[in-house]
């Protein structure tokens, strides 16, 4: 539900469209829904996908026109690598709807580099294909036979190319055929294979690794017998098809994992003897320390306590080397950073906000002893949200944090001593780098609340020169929101957020509003951010005569580990008292909106929030849901366990929390709006409330999307989609009085 574009309609829209750094001068016009969402972005997209050679020479992306374009470090400036007439083929792959939504939300590339930095491995469709950069001969050198999933990867030596097909690893030469390193046939064993509960909830983006001395791979294997189904059904065709997705709901069993290490030339694997409780457990992360020793990173089912272990794959010896608890869970900081040979780095909200931490170990013999904490590089009362590179020449770690100002992310560098730390990045906003794997040189995407997305090619010091802008756009003239300070339920903690006001409305009482949180846990929304799409739906609510409110209530993230905790064994109470009190001092302070005119809409958790609030109050007229939760059982175990627990263990609070046990209390008009292939939030959580409306009597309107995940992406869904939330407010709020 987080993260990862599952989350709200706001997050799909930050990486498609971008509006221009100066307006033109041609009389403005409205905005229409079809031209926000119904087609191509009318100022470019920001390139993605960057990616930076092993040598750290060159970053490479594929451009609007399908050429694959670099920026060379030695001079900065932008080129043509690779015409689009070579690779046009490999970019227009004919692969499914879920299979291009988990390309596109998990960041699964469509080529990597070589280690020699001399080749570009292209994969699309399963189909792989190998382009020499000096003799621009490309050749086939396999097929996946996958559309999504597969994983190339080149051994260190670049001598192999590994991948996942149906279920196990194989690895063969560029020109050789593929062996199968794994032989299991049943298909809930997965060997290498990332399920959809670890991509989604752990941030899991591959499950196996190759030893530093390209000789062996360690590979989780998850075996997924005991997880339940859930049917995805497809009503297109005469005959209708059933994907049965494997799908932990809370309390059900997980996948059982363990870590095992093969030659690359075949044979039994060896499996490490990691402390896991079968079925439980978690092995979210994973890696080589040398080429002897495989370091383990397990969580228990309660996510209270996360392990690191070491062990030695020639002995079979394993040792716990770092122990960590919380008291109520840990968050998505789970990636440790080995630096060297004898030091790693972690993050961890152990001091209330989360700071980098470096441990030592004693190279000659990793399992001697236990990890012995060096220091903590830096402190304050703001969140790192990540450890970027380790430049290991000058002992420099480059990081991103909101130091200053929650609602900024800058790049910030300190040395592995603490020493030095200073901020890399000048301009306000939000800065997303992408750094080489040694560091130096970066590639940065900025933007801030009124400013869209600049990509830059930035020195170490943080000298920028931009090499993508916008295009302008025509015809419109944006209006900034206003930027708020609120006062959380509690009357102390600060809550910052928007407000989308229409010009010229300043009559007491004439401007209905709607309110637009997210809401959950693992988002910080409140960001001085260019927030693509949802920004334009925002001018466009407001040229219709609304007011858009949107709001970080506690229990989300980005503000340190009290404020995201309060969301613990509590899903809706707290969120919703701090939004209904800001919602009451922005009435206070804007005597022009009519607190008798409100609606409310959300997505994924905001959808969930969005039959919260109507069913808790009667204040709101209208309400529009989108993928919503409708009962926490229904939803992953690994997200809903982490702040929910148990059902067992917690049943008041996921009896107390369903919307669905509060859906005969539902006040106003209800839209929902679903598609029927969403494997992240399924189609059953609106089904079943649904019942609960029609039980009691209830009217409704919904709209079905079908085929469509969760994102429910596409101009022609976009377009509906976003069409009836404008006639939705439009007809009951706006004019109440029908």
């Amino acid at each position: 539900m987080r993260h990862t574009c599952a989350v709200v309609i706001c997050l799909l829209s930050l990486a498609c469209f971008s509006v221009a750094h100066s307006q033109s001068n041609s009389p403005a016009k409205p905005w229409t829904v079809k031209e926000i969402f119904g087609g191509a972005s009318p100022t470019g997209y920001p390139p993605d996908g960057i990616s930076w050679s092993p040598d750290g020479k060159r970053a490479t992306y594929i451009d609007d026109n399908g050429n694959v374009m670099q920026i060379e470090v030695a001079d900065g400036k932008l080129k043509k690598l690779l015409d689009h007439t070579k690779i046009s083929a490999l970019l227009n792959p004919n692969i499914s709807e879920k299979d291009r939504d988990h390309r596109a939300r998990y960041d699964e590339p469509d080529y990597i580099w070589s280690p020699d930095s001399q080749h570009l491995l292209f994969d699309t469709n399963g189909q792989l294909w190998l382009y020499d950069l000096p003799t621009g001969i490309g050749v086939e050198v396999g097929n996946t036979g996958m559309q999504s999933g597969d994983d190339p990867k080149f051994s260190p030596n670049g001598q192999f190319i590994s991948f996942v097909r149906d279920h196990n690893l194989f690895v063969q030469k560029a020109k050789g055929s593929p062996l199968a390193l794994t032989d299991t046939h049943e298909g809930t064993i997965l060997n290498g294979e990332i399920d959809w509960v670890y991509l989604e909830e752990l941030n899991v983006r591959s499950n196996y690794f190759w030893s530093p001395d390209s000789k062996q791979i360690a590979y989780l294997q998850m075996n997924e017998a005991q997880v339940p189904t859930y049917p995805i059904t497809d009503w297109i065709p005469v005959h209708a098809t059933v994907d049965e997705q494997r799908y932990p709901q809370p309390g059900d069993p997980n996948p059982s994992v363990r870590v095992g290490v093969v030659n690359v030339g075949g044979g039994s694997a060896r499996w490490l003897k990691i402390p896991v409780d079968a079925g439980n457990d978690y092995i979210p992360r994973f890696g080589w320390v040398n080429p002897h020793t495989v370091w383990v990173e397990t969580l228990t089912r309660d996510q209270k306590h996360m392990n690191l272990y070491f062990a030695d794959v020639r002995s079979g010896e394993v040792r716990l080397v770092l122990a960590q608890t919380e008291p109520k869970y840990f968050t998505m900081t789970y990636d440790v950073k080995f630096v060297g040979d004898h030091q790693f780095l972690i993050q961890s909200w152990r001091d209330g906000f989360t700071h980098i931490y470096r441990y030592t170990f004693d190279a000659r013999n990793p399992l001697a002893a236990e990890a012995q904490l060096a220091n903590q590089l830096e402190s304050g009362a703001y969140e790192v949200d990540a450890i970027k590179t380790v430049d290991e020449s000058t002992g420099t770690v480059y990081y991103t944090s909101n130091e200053g100002d929650s609602r900024s992310e800058q790049v910030w560098a300190v040395q592995l001593d603490g020493a030095g730390k200073h901020p890399v990045t000048k301009t306000p906003g939000v800065h997303d780098p992408n750094f080489p794997e040694k560091g130096g040189s970066f590639i940065d995407t900025a933007s801030s609340l009124m400013m869209p997305e600049t990509m830059s090619y930035c020195s170490s010091q943080g000298e920028c020169t931009p090499f993508w802008q916008s295009h302008a756009i025509e015809g419109h003239t944006l209006v900034a929101p206003e930027n708020l300070e609120l006062k959380a339920a509690d009357g102390v903690t600060t809550l910052y957020g928007t407000l989308q006001l229409p010009v010229g409305a300043i009559a007491p009482g004439s401007v209905p509003l709607i309110v637009n949180p997210y809401g959950g846990p693992g988002i910080d929304a409140a960001k001085d951010a260019w927030h693509g799409r949802v920004f334009l739906f925002d001018q466009l609510m407001a040229e219709h005569g609304f007011a858009v409110l949107h709001v970080d209530n506690r229990g989300m993230a980005g503000r340190g580990r009290d404020f995201e905790q309060a969301a613990y064994h509590n899903f809706g109470p707290p969120q919703f008292a701090d939004q209904m009190a800001a919602v009451d001092q922005v009435l206070a302070k804007y005597p022009q909106l009519d607190a008798h005119r409100m609606g409310w809409w959300g997505w994924s958790w905001g959808g969930s929030f969005t039959l919260y609030a109507l069913t808790h109050t009667d204040r709101f007229l209208a309400g529009a849901s989108g993928a919503p939760v409708t009962d926490w059982r229904n939803y992953d175990s690994i997200y809903t366990e982490r702040y929910m627990g148990l059902p067992t263990e917690n049943p008041d609070s996921y009896r107390d929390d369903s919307v669905q046990n509060n859906a005969k209390n539902l006040k106003g008009h209800i839209l929902i709006l679903h598609g029927t292939g969403d494997d992240n939030v399924h189609f059953a959580n609106t089904i079943q409330f649904i019942q609960k409306l029609l039980d009691n009597g209830i009217p409704y309107d919904y709209n079905v999307f079908p085929r469509k995940t969760h994102s429910v992406a596409g101009p022609i869904a976009q377009t509906e989609l976003h069409d009836r939330l404008l006639s939705h407010f439009e007809t009951y709020v706006k004019n109440k009085e029908n």
